[in-house]
């Protein structure tokens, strides 16, 4: 069963909650962060890109960031802009995008679940990415991201969430930039606390990694680092009943057609789909269907029965287009490492896939239909990986509301 704790944030002053938010370190590069920072001091991004603060051909994963973000956290402790918590709290995060609202609470989830698979995973970790985690937490001796888990739907849990916010005032209420709102409760009542870590603990069996593996990944292994640190054996998560959920797709854009021509390549491709064009973007209405761009045109791909296995991993949209498209006829089978594809969030829309490829930058984009949140769950479930960048959550927490220093 899952065990949760209260925790005591480091947290901005109420007024100085939105100049210090910043978006996730890893959706961001050291350019659109250094962009995005630009004169504000008190954004977190100096604490999480803190090669922005350095010269330009530093290298990200050198010793001098990592110390460079030292720095610039305690100057925000010792500036008073970022304050600790008096006693451990659990806090409930909503956000609201487009009028759509979720609702997390967020606490520390413990390690030891990591390791046993009470916290479930469904994607694979790359070294690189995880050791730049491991040494920004040992360094700051804080964990600065955020991990997105979700869990099966407790009614005992959503009322009490629910009935906090209906009955205290929040402690942030912002809209960023993007036009998302964000509103946090802390939950600082004893008997609240008492049953919230107990809920957990008798009704909750699993959670689940939405978005985050490499963070949740670095804190387990600086945890065995940091073994007799008591704070290291816990991480950092905002964890959200499944309900309130909803994943957007994943897209794929690929550099060439593995010296085929775009006449070639469509003939390979009716071994395994059906193929209609379309005068219009294609995005993806039901499970099976894809998207094509290719030569300012759209096509439409619709598997073929008996093309795909119906095992919780076979079964995925994803599965389909990396088996009978990227690896047999494009020759990608790590999408991991091949620099050859490149992978684009729904959010950006459909114009973003035409762009790529009409820029000459891709040959070809493939548009997918959404993995479910129970497909997630089947996969986990059974113990088996998703490919690479199947799901993409929208909207994203924010960084710097809510740290956990270790």
């Amino acid at each position: 069963m899952a065990i949760i704790s209260p925790f005591r944030a480091l947290r901005p002053k109420k007024e100085l909650a939105d100049k210090v938010a910043s978006r996730p370190y890893d959706v961001l590069n050291s350019t659109e962060a250094k962009q995005e920072a630009k004169g504000n001091p008190q954004s977190f991004l100096h604490v999480t890109k803190s090669e922005i603060d350095l010269p330009d051909n530093t290298d990200i994963h050198s010793n001098s960031v990592y110390e460079k973000a030292t720095a610039n956290l305690q100057q925000l402790i010792n500036d008073g802009i970022l304050l600790r918590e008096e006693k451990p709290c659990y806090y409930i995060y909503q956000l609201i995008m487009n009028g759509r609202s979720q609702t997390g609470l967020v606490c520390v989830s413990a390690i030891a679940d990591y390791f046993n698979n009470v916290i479930k995973k469904h994607e694979f970790t790359r070294p690189e990415k995880e050791q730049d985690r491991i040494n920004h937490i040992k360094t700051t001796r804080a964990q600065t991201g955020n991990v997105f888990l979700a869990y099966r739907d407790v009614k005992e849990i959503n009322d009490v969430i629910n009935n906090w916010k209906k009955n205290n005032p929040p402690l942030y209420d912002f809209k960023a930039a993007d036009s998302i709102q964000h509103t946090i409760w802390v939950i600082d009542n004893d008997e609240a606390i008492s049953s919230i870590t107990k809920t957990f603990a008798a009704k909750v069996p699993a959670t689940y990694i939405a978005d985050g593996h490499h963070r949740a990944a670095s804190a387990a292994k600086v945890s065995r680092q940091l073994a007799t640190t008591e704070a290291a054996q816990s991480f950092l998560t905002t964890i959200f009943p499944a309900g309130e959920l909803a994943i957007w797709d994943y897209n794929r854009v690929v550099k060439d057609l593995n010296d085929m021509d775009a006449e070639d390549f469509i003939s390979a491709l009716q071994d395994d789909f059906l193929i209609t064009q379309s005068p219009e973007p294609v995005k993806p209405s039901q499970l099976h269907e894809f998207g094509m761009y290719l030569g300012g045109r759209w096509y439409i791909l619709t598997a073929r029965k008996g093309t795909f296995t119906n095992d919780p991993t076979g079964i995925l949209d994803v599965t389909i287009l990396s088996n009978n498209i990227l690896d047999r006829i494009l020759d990608i089978s790590d999408q991991r490492t091949n620099k050859r594809i490149d992978f684009v969030g729904g959010i950006r829309g459909l114009k973003e896939l035409e762009r790529r490829v009409d820029s000459g930058d891709m040959k070809v984009a493939f548009s997918l239909y959404p993995v479910t949140i129970g497909q997630l769950f089947d996969i986990a479930d059974s113990g088996k990986v998703m490919p690479p960048k199947s799901t993409w959550f929208e909207p994203k927490l924010r960084d710097g509301l809510l740290t956990h220093l270790i």
